[in-house]
């Protein structure tokens, strides 16, 4: 059965009369006859009663009739919304971001999305990378930004750089160390305590290299979760030191040790290789691109 023929079909079950029918669809009767025909033999009961001139749908055509309208319904909505699909204004796009490229890219995603008019689906999921990463090969997710040196490399991903932000150890206006002329020591700084999202390899070895195995993440860290936002909040009440990229959070004061950090956070756009891109991902791609740079 086609699409062709159930629109013959409706034309007929609507018209009630093969030639004012055949006219609305531009066919001649035989072509008509023949295929409502072929859509009954397919379907195997008649549609239509012959009742004198008329052609009345049969209790079978009745409850075909309804799901046929669907179909063609359905047909053409696919139809009129395939442009708005390629230019991403329309489908459903479900991405995994960590901690830092969600303290960025959340509520801007979700306001550009809302200031759309509705026809596009975005679902948002926030966690670690292990966690991201099992969803997106479940297929549970279209895709991720994420710390790309959290990513352990695998052929069945893709891994697109997108941006790049300095990290910083972050405390509250007034905080002792942040009214201290001098810089502050890593053990000064860990004597109040430290909180941050889970921290890649590499970061763990910077900080090991510039302040030695008393810096290392496990040792340190007294405050660990996923979300920078409720870290940066314990911040702003409390005299922890938040440890993240720094735009994470800007009302925050940034301390310099002796010696510096001088590290950075790397993002990544994380897909399954050889598997086709949503379209509306080009729009996380340009929030990422813009977002997650620091200023200037």
């Amino acid at each position: 059965m086609t699409l062709i023929q159930l629109r013959h079909f409706i034309a007929l079950a609507e018209l009630g009369s093969f030639s004012r029918a055949a006219d609305d669809v531009h066919l001649t009767q035989p072509a008509l006859s023949r295929s409502i025909r072929a859509l009954e033999d397919e379907l195997g009961q008649p549609l239509f009663d012959r009742v004198g001139r008329r052609n009345e749908l049969s209790a079978f055509g009745r409850a075909v009739l309804v799901r046929a309208r669907q179909i063609v319904f359905d047909a053409d909505e696919l139809r009129g919304s395939g442009p708005r699909m390629r230019q991403g204004l329309a489908g459903r796009l479900r991405v995994g971001l960590g901690s830092g490229p969600g303290a960025m890219l959340m509520t801007p995603l979700l306001l550009q999305v809302a200031g759309q008019p509705p026809g596009l689906q975005v679902e948002v999921a926030r966690g670690g990378t292990e966690l991201l990463v099992q969803a997106l090969r479940a297929r549970q997710l279209d895709a991720l930004v994420i710390d790309a040196r959290s990513l352990v490399p695998a052929p069945d991903l893709h891994s697109e750089p997108v941006g790049e932000m300095r990290g910083a150890f972050l405390v509250r206006r007034g905080h002792p160390l942040a009214r201290s002329r001098r810089a502050p020591t890593f053990d000064q700084v860990a004597a109040h305590g430290i909180a941050s999202t889970p921290l890649s390899d590499e970061v763990a070895r910077i900080l090991v290299e510039r302040y030695g195995p008393q810096a290392h993440p496990q040792r340190c860290v007294t405050l660990r979760c996923d979300e920078v936002g409720s870290l940066a909040e314990a911040a702003r009440h409390s005299d922890v030191v938040l440890l993240a990229i720094r735009a994470a959070a800007p009302d925050l004061v940034e301390l310099t040790l002796a010696p510096p950090l001088d590290a950075t956070a790397r993002f990544a756009l994380v897909t399954l290789a050889g598997r086709a891109e949503a379209p509306a991902l080009a729009l996380v791609r340009q929030l990422a691109l813009a977002l997650l740079q620091d200023a200037g």
